[in-house]
């Protein structure tokens, strides 16, 4: 039977090496986040005092449709990356927590959370797309309201938080993944809740993205043997 698991020349098989994709998904995931921080709020760069009339508001957003075109593209991208960090995290903590523990399905359930609102928020983005390509046939109030949408939602990472206080507890409890890992995990946890106790939830984007990719990076980067 372990004779399966060599090659000729005794070396161990491709099968015992880590699988560290879902890993490199996290890190791509917070690098997008990070992308769509600083690409979004372009769309919506107008004089404020436009806000006050929502027909001038549309107005100026008129020509910008390739920003939410990008933006939706991101936005897939990034739910469909956290999905398979949230599978890979699950089971990377699974391996070291105790038998029927909460953390790995605590962990994957928050970045689950933040893949649907980005899913939602790119529909959002689809919709002022067109919207916004057909202006003369759409209602100013209609398309100010999307944007308002398309401005909130794909901003609302707090699900993530949530995994990165469940990697913090892993970590400084068990030390099922590094101590610095854990230490950073929760700061940034701590962080979301400061976002979600005041008016400015969308605020959870800045420091989860930053979680994932540094998250993503270091469990990809792990050295072998300390679980896959």
């Amino acid at each position: 039977m372990t004779s399966a698991l060599l090659d000729t020349t005794g070396a161990p098989a491709a099968t015992d090496r880590p699988r560290r994709g879902w890993a490199v998904a996290g890190a791509v995931a917070g690098l997008t986040g990070i992308a769509l921080f600083q690409f979004s709020p372009a769309l919506t760069d107008v004089d404020r005092s436009l806000l006050a009339d929502n027909a001038r508001y549309v107005a100026a957003m008129d020509g910008r449709e390739a920003y939410l075109w990008v933006f939706q593209v991101l936005a897939v991208l990034a739910a469909g990356c956290l999905a398979v960090f949230a599978a890979g995290l699950r089971r990377r903590l699974a391996a070291r927590e105790p038998a029927g523990g909460l953390l790995p399905d605590v962990a994957a359930a928050g970045l689950l959370l933040t893949a649907a609102l980005l899913l939602v928020g790119g529909g959002v983005s689809t919709e002022l797309y067109w919207d916004l390509l057909h202006l003369s046939e759409t209602d100013p109030d209609t398309v100010a309201a999307l944007a308002a949408l398309y401005s909130t939602f794909p901003w609302v990472w707090a699900g993530a938080g949530l995994s990165a206080g469940a990697v913090a507890v892993a970590g400084l409890r068990r030390r099922s993944v590094s101590r610095w890992l854990a230490v950073f995990s929760l700061v940034m946890a701590l962080l979301v809740v400061v976002t979600q106790a005041v008016p400015l939830q969308y605020l959870a984007l800045a420091p989860t993205a930053l979680w994932a990719t540094v998250a993503g990076l270091t469990f990809a980067l792990e050295r072998r043997g300390l679980g896959n």
